[in-house]
């Protein structure tokens, strides 16, 4: 079980993972139950009483449909902010967290090199996020014909949580190599948040203020939530960008974190 980087690093955060499991899954599944009461007509004509530019950058302007809803709630800010935050404390305490606590010279003391730690740790917090994502799915399968938005389908609400994970995946990649590269966890938790925050308001609002178009395209969340996974099912090309662009962070990391020196 113990033998290599990444079913060791599992273990040692099995009960980490297991209450972000159950904590994203319980707030996920909160918000999703709530979809019947927007469909009463007095709530939907108090939506409708907004304007109509506000809706749409808040990302409200299809609330009222199954998709449009659990897109805005559960996948719309609390489930990727939760997300995110997990994988920056992942990402940020697989190499730099562990370094400040004078572990990692305890690991590299073993023959393991240092690529591999940085990979195994990067593989074991993608595996943590597909699976924490995988449980949400599954609640919200669950929940689907009680909470009235079964239309979405099992495929497509698969679709959504594995954009998710993605999401996740992206961050904690980018969390991981700048904390390898550095060894300064506030580092990376910095940039994490910079790019969060910036990815976001650029994505929504770039609706309102055409000048901003370019972040938008160039916003994570874009590629995340941009195809509507909850309505048309898996968007290949935005799953592989995120994918794609987390690898590449890592493997830019790697290289840094075997050329420089570890503190101990």
């Amino acid at each position: 079980m113990l033998r290599n980087v990444f079913t060791k690093t599992l273990w040692e955060l099995r009960r980490a993972l297991l209450g972000w499991t159950i904590g994203v899954t319980a707030v996920g599944v909160m918000y999703a139950a709530w979809y019947p009461a927007v469909t009463a007509p007095e709530y939907v004509e108090m939506m409708e009483s907004f304007a109509p530019e506000l809706m749409e950058a808040l990302g409200f302007d299809d609330i009222v449909s199954p998709a449009g809803y659990i897109g805005s709630t559960t996948f719309g800010v609390i489930g990727p902010a939760l997300m995110i935050i997990f994988a920056a404390w992942f990402g940020t305490r697989a190499v730099a967290g562990d370094e400040d606590a004078g572990k990692l010279d305890v690991l590299l003391a073993h023959p393991v090199a240092r690529w591999r730690i940085v990979i195994e740790r990067f593989a074991s917090l993608a595996v943590a996020a597909v699976l924490i994502c995988l449980v949400l799915f599954a609640g919200l399968v669950a929940l689907s014909g009680v909470a009235q938005f079964g239309e979405i389908g099992a495929t497509n609400l698969l679709a959504g949580s594995i954009h998710l994970a993605a999401l996740a995946i992206f961050f904690g990649g980018l969390a991981l190599a700048i904390g390898a590269a550095t060894a300064s966890r506030g580092l990376a938790t910095a940039v994490v948040a910079i790019v969060g925050v910036v990815g976001y308001f650029g994505n929504t609002m770039a609706s309102q203020i055409e000048q901003i178009g370019l972040l938008r395209d160039l916003s994570p969340f874009h590629f995340f939530s941009g195809g509507r996974p909850l309505a048309n099912g898996f968007q290949p090309f935005d799953l592989s960008v995120l994918v794609i662009a987390a690898i590449a962070f890592v493997v830019v990391g790697t290289v840094l974190f075997t050329r420089r020196d570890v503190a101990v």
